[in-house]
């Protein structure tokens, strides 16, 4: 799950890491309200989107005095910021975050997220802040440093000390970064967050490190445990066919792609979308619909599916381990009926029963293309589009 900037800096807040004063906007006269209330000559107006690159689309601006303050949050509310991350059809804007100024000397990087490779934590810092994390490891990966952090130990404060002499910094400079580190690696792992990146991590001219932006995502498995970040979720952020999918419990994120995917496990629903891609094709969603994939599943899923108009064809792809794939079949037949599906429907099952499955799908009166390996089924399924 995602959250915006300016409830990311809440809870950094509650762990102790130094954050600029802000308040959050939802109309313009709140924004001005906010400045008024945060004092000083100058404030950032920062569109609240889940989405990097706002500063290059136009949603952060420097304003310098209230007017400007007023000025640059009716410009900023309500416009479709469009940022490398959003695509082409951007996101309304509908909250500002309204900052004191900073004076700033340098600005810097940090990241925290699993290495899946090592199942380890990973604290990752840079001198190269405020630019792309990955620009700056595409183009000069030598200048970000790493530390990796043993789980059965924690964090250690000569790892933090560690990466603080690797970003150049010294005296109370040093001291703060430690601190930081250390507060934030807290954070990240007590909330069971998948991603903590601050970019840029600031550090102003009086020697203070400061968060000057704050991105964090937590895993939606562990959410049951933090009742008060789940009530953070802005469901106007995300997609609405995998808001719909989550309240059947499908997994499912919908792609650019014109063949719709039904698969039982998240790895078989990864390699169906490449082999659909290797035979010319496009998906058009991933949707794991689990292990026990039976006819109420497997009909949500078809409702899903087909409410992406851009779906000119369906692949279903499911391995019967524990299920057994005579019922699955069974359950895509009478989902199929109730449904009355009209687009071209191929399917492949694989495992228990999967002779009984072929049986009942071939003398079921509907018209689906039965194939036996995966490469087949995508090959018949692009075919179709043509």
């Amino acid at each position: 799950m995602k959250i915006h900037e300016y409830q990311a800096k809440e809870i950094l807040r509650k762990f102790k890491v130094p954050v600029p004063e802000g308040m959050v906007a939802f109309n313009v006269d709140e924004a001005v309200t906010a400045a008024e209330k945060i004092g000083g000559k100058v404030w950032v107006v920062k569109a609240q989107i889940h989405a990097g690159g706002r500063g290059k689309g136009g949603g952060v601006k420097v304003a310098k005095s209230l007017d400007e303050v007023r000025t640059y949050a009716q410009q900023i509310l309500g416009m479709n910021l469009v940022t490398h991350q959003t695509g082409p059809e951007g996101r309304v804007v509908k909250r500002l975050l309204i900052e004191q100024g900073i004076n700033i000397d340098r600005e810097l990087y940090i990241g925290i997220t699993l290495d899946r490779a090592q199942s380890k934590n990973v604290i990752m810092v840079s001198t190269e802040g405020g630019v792309e994390i990955e620009k700056v490891a595409a183009e000069t990966p030598e200048k970000i440093l790493k530390e990796t952090i043993d789980p059965s130990v924690g964090i250690q404060t000569y790892q933090a000390r560690k990466l603080a002499f690797g970003l150049g910094l010294q005296g109370d400079q040093l001291k703060n970064a430690v601190k930081f580190i250390l507060s934030l690696y807290k954070a990240y792992e007590e909330t069971d967050a998948s991603l903590a990146e601050i970019n840029p991590l600031v550090v102003t001219k009086e020697g203070s490190v400061i968060a000057l932006d704050a991105k964090m995502n937590f895993d939606d498995n562990a959410l049951y445990r933090h009742p008060d970040i789940l009530e953070y979720r802005d469901l106007d952020e995300e997609e609405p066919l995998e808001i719909e999918a989550s309240k059947y419990n499908l997994n499912y994120i919908k792609l650019d792609g014109n063949v719709g995917c039904m698969v039982n496990g998240a790895g078989l629903a990864m390699a169906t979308m490449d082999i659909i891609k290797l035979a010319g094709g496009e998906p058009a969603n991933f949707l794991d619909v689990g292990g026990g994939a039976n006819k109420e599943t497997v009909a949500n899923g078809f409702k899903i599916i087909l409410s992406d108009k851009n779906v000119k064809a369906i692949l279903i792809n499911i391995f019967g381990g524990i299920v057994r794939c005579d019922r699955v079949a069974q359950g895509v037949i009478d989902a199929v009926k109730e449904i009355n599906v009209q687009v071209p429907i191929v399917v492949r099952l694989e495992g228990t029963n999967a002779e009984e499955a072929g049986v009942l799908l071939n003398e079921s009166g509907l018209k689906f293309e039965v194939a036996q390996s995966l490469q087949e089924a995508a090959q018949k399924v692009t075919t179709v589009l043509n």
